[in-house]
């Protein structure tokens, strides 16, 4: 008899991390999503530099597979490989679910809720908007591509989406975000596109962008 690969579904802990704003008070969430090889708390801090991030409870989901970057020996994740895909993808949208449940549970949220998702974090906050059960009302995406799944599928509607990539950004080209446009417009209708002056990263502009349209989105609650 061959050799057999087989999958067992266990539980596990993952983690993240939040600010809150106003203890008691009801506040709007914006939920980040960390690119490969970065942490939760890494993340954090880049929410926080987002223009009147300081109205919002922040929270940082940090990916299941932990591993040690080479370097500096920090502990870094990955939100999933090739390999197991199609049981990651679920077992990442329950483990997103069961954070938000937790969240609304022990602090006060006014019901608005928005995604933020850089590099590999992007599928996240795209999978998050379209199959996670709690109404998302924006997507900030930056520096990756749309996943295929979610772009093959018809059905799904999204909230206001800010596209983003860095000008100089050599793995998510010019091409690629071409793509995701032409499959989003059919998806939302408040779709805006964004191209700075930078690379693969958390550029300034892009975060002034990212304050206007939460902004934006809070105002319409």
């Amino acid at each position: 008899m061959a050799p057999q690969a087989r999958s067992i579904e266990i539980p596990t802990h993952g983690h993240y991390w939040i600010q809150v704003p106003h203890p008691g008070k009801a506040s709007p969430l914006l939920v980040g999503f960390h690119g490969y090889g970065e942490n939760a708390e890494r993340n954090l801090r880049q929410l926080q530099g987002i223009p009147g991030s300081e109205r919002w409870l922040l929270v940082s989901i940090q990916g299941l597979h932990l591993f040690y970057e080479r370097k500096s020996n920090e502990v870094v994740a990955s939100w999933m490989t090739r390999l197991g895909r199609e049981n990651a993808i679920r077992d990442n949208i329950r483990y997103v679910d069961s954070v938000l449940s937790e969240i609304k549970k022990d602090y006060a949220s006014n019901g608005c809720l928005v995604y933020a998702g850089f590099s590999q974090g992007v599928a996240m906050a795209c999978r998050a908007a379209a199959f996670v059960p709690h109404t998302c009302h924006g997507l900030l995406l930056l520096g990756s591509d749309v996943p295929p799944e979610i772009k093959a599928n018809p059905t799904l509607s999204f909230p206001p989406i800010l596209l983003a990539r860095g000008r100089h950004d050599a793995w998510y080209t010019q091409a690629k975000m071409d793509e995701d446009l032409l499959a989003l417009r059919s998806k939302s209708s408040r779709l805006v596109p964004m191209v700075f002056e930078g690379g693969h990263e958390w550029g300034e502009p892009f975060r002034k962008a990212a304050g206007d349209f939460l902004s934006r989105v809070m105002s319409s609650q």
